[in-house]
């Protein structure tokens, strides 16, 4: 019988039959963008010659570049805002909120897909929905109604029993699956929690467990809708979109997994990757610098609440920096309400606007080499904005003891050390409507809209077809898990910039390699080869667009993440796997990789030769879809399109 998962692919599936590893089709109903990544979207839309998106709901976020430091950010808010009017889309302007718990509180519907242009999109999974972070051409197709297809996962239940203990909270629950799984470990699976273990996780803990699932690079994680998604909806006062998901009593997984909730102790993840995460108690001591409350990874009321809570008549230790980013405004507007606000701004707190700010690199830097913990998702090399960062992930109790003891400290040691109690925190009732979001034009007078564009606003590259053959020189030899914050950094640097791929190009490799964009604009069309994992985290197209515009032809890697994988092919750019993984270790930047009628060889099968320049063979396959395979040869999505046109 079916478990959430299946029940929800199965009332979506348009193409394809839902066997794991091949191709589906999925007919999407609402859509999520946000600033980094949404201005390219709309670039798309405008390329597609879209004249109104088709989804039940399109949403448009300001969360991520809301530092004002030149006129950059805001003439791309206006752009978003022109084409949000154009296209009949939803506006939620900067101070909203993160777009994830925003969209949570204003438009989550169990039973429904939710595809968005940032990989934790996946947090809405928390309320029965089938939600999965893809790139932005990919939601541009979509709002221009067409089906997302994806490689039909492996549906991996977890079933939770018991309770959390005192001290510890859902943040834990996402550190433990990674502390046992790795970065790696959902790769090409839904995740479904299940079991009597739900009962005492709220929607907005199960959001803190679902919008990590991208760390364990899964494709979707899902909750079923039960009564505690019925009370958050009745709480926004959208208790009418509440229907019951459950899994049938008897469903089955492919594979299986179990967590004892009363037995899970505080959890950290080191510097540099979400995957590194050991006890709290083992790493007791480290010196602490910065505390930073907040993000999509720990949007909720309580999240915040608690921490206020543990700091209510005390201080900061003087060394440490205590910042707090509420989430939503919604969020804000509870915290004031039940006095949390003050408890923080007394106890030495710093309150920053409602977005992502330090979790995407928009500010809240740390100092090289002093730790920085963190309720946030992701801690890769440099995405702080500091080149030598020593981010650390842990939960938000554990946020708030190094927040009092300028160390790291095992929560449940607060007792004994400062005379504080568990906390016990009474939230107020919840506050719906607070923020401002603009609802779509109607159709005539949408159609009557000029796209607000500032010079600033650049357009998509050209991208010509794959040719016949490819002689490509090496430029870079990359390790495992490179994450597109390494590819194509984020930050109040290069951000800015987002909507000019010519400027953007510029920042490209940054972190591995200064001066590589000037160095790849002289080579010429060019390959890279990297080891396992290749572009994890974030979904951002950029990290393809940019690299594609400076000459990248040809990646080969011993395997690649999801979402970066697919929009390679999105943009034109071969992604091949080594047959044999040991061949990874015969090549180095500088060789020169040549496959002949690569055309020919990519259509015949999964298996091509490539050759170096010393005569040396290397086995190589691919998993394209035939449908990917014509977007490479054609040199991406947008030109495929415009060739059917012209047929």
């Amino acid at each position: 019988m079916p478990n959430v998962a299946q029940k929800l692919i199965a009332a979506h599936l348009v193409a394809g039959e839902p066997t794991p590893g091949t191709e589906i089709g999925l007919r999407i109903d609402q859509t999520l963008t946000q600033d980094a990544t949404g201005t390219m979207v709309m670039l798309e839309l405008e390329a597609l010659g879209l004249d109104r998106v088709r989804t039940e709901v399109s949403a448009q976020y300001v969360d991520h570049n809301l530092v004002q430091a030149d006129e950059l950010n805001m003439a791309d808010h206006l752009f978003l805002r022109s084409a949000c009017r154009r296209f009949g889309i939803w506006y939620s302007g900067p101070g909203n909120g993160v777009s994830h718990p925003t969209h949570m509180q204003h438009f989550g519907v169990p039973g429904k897909t939710l595809i968005g242009s940032d990989s934790h999109t996946c947090a809405a999974g928390c309320l029965g929905m089938l939600a999965i972070g893809v790139g932005g051409l990919e939601v541009a197709m979509a709002m221009a109604g067409q089906p997302l297809f994806v490689r039909m996962p492996r549906i991996w239940g977890v079933r939770l029993t018991g309770e959390l203990p005192p001290w510890v909270s859902a943040k834990d629950v996402i550190l433990e699956m990674l502390r046992r799984h790795g970065v790696g470990g959902g790769v090409d699976k839904i995740i479904e929690y299940h079991g009597p273990g739900l009962a005492g996780l709220t929607a907005m803990d199960r959001h803190v467990i679902a919008n990590m699932g991208a760390e364990l690079g899964a494709t979707a994680t899902v909750f079923p809708a039960d009564d505690q998604v019925a009370a958050f909806l009745r709480g926004q006062g959208r208790e009418a979109d509440f229907s019951e998901l459950l899994a049938d009593p008897d469903a089955r997984y492919d594979l299986t997994d179990e967590i004892d909730l009363s037995t899970l102790e505080p959890l950290i993840a080191a510097p540099q990757s979400p995957g590194n995460v050991t006890p709290v108690r083992d790493v007791a001591g480290e010196p602490v610098h910065q505390v930073v409350v907040g993000s999509s990874a720990n949007p909720g009321l309580r999240d915040a609440a608690v921490v206020a809570a543990i700091l209510a008549g005390r201080r900061t230790h003087p060394q440490v920096s205590l910042d707090v980013n509420p989430a939503s405004r919604q969020t804000l507007a509870e915290l004031t309400t039940m006095g949390a606000t003050l408890d923080l701004v007394r106890a030495g707190a710093r309150l920053h606007q409602t977005g992502c700010l330090g979790c995407i690199g928009m500010g809240q830097a740390p100092a090289i080499g002093r730790n920085s913990l963190r309720t946030f998702p992701r801690n890769f090399p440099g995405r702080s904005g500091t080149h030598d960062d020593q981010v650390w992930l842990c939960s938000p109790e554990t946020a708030a003891a190094a927040a009092l003891t300028g160390q790291i400290t095992d929560p449940r040691d607060l007792p004994a050390l400062l005379g504080v109690d568990q906390p016990r925190v009474r939230l107020p009732e919840p506050m719906p409507g607070i923020a401002v979001l603009e609802p779509p034009l109607p159709p005539a007078e949408a159609a009557t809209v000029e796209l607000d564009k500032a010079p600033s606003i650049g357009r998509l590259p050209d991208l010509d077809p794959l040719p016949d053959r490819l002689d490509l020189p090496i430029a870079l030899r990359l390790g495992d898990d490179i994450s597109t914050d390494e590819i194509m950094p984020a930050g109040a640097r290069a951000l800015p910039h987002r909507s000019d791929i010519t400027r953007l190009a510029d920042f490209v490799f940054e972190q591995v390699e200064h001066g590589y964009a000037d160095r790849v604009r002289a080579l010429g069309p060019h390959a890279i080869i990297a080891g396992n994992n290749y572009g994890q985290g974030s979904s951002r197209e950029h990290a393809a667009i940019a690299p594609r515009y400076l000459g990248l032809r040809l990646v080969v890697a011993r395997s690649y993440a999801r979402i970066h994988w697919q929009n390679l092919a999105n943009f034109g750019i071969l992604a091949l796997e080594f047959a044999d993984p040991a061949d990874y270790d015969r090549l180095a930047a500088g060789d020169v990789l040549t496959i002949d009628d690569v055309r020919t060889a990519v259509q015949a099968g999964p298996e091509l030769t490539a050759s170096t320049q010393d005569g040396r063979e290397l086995r190589l396959r691919h998993r394209l879809s035939p449908r990917q395979i014509a977007m490479v040869l054609a040199g991406g999505q947008i030109p495929l399109l415009r060739e059917s046109e012209a047929r």
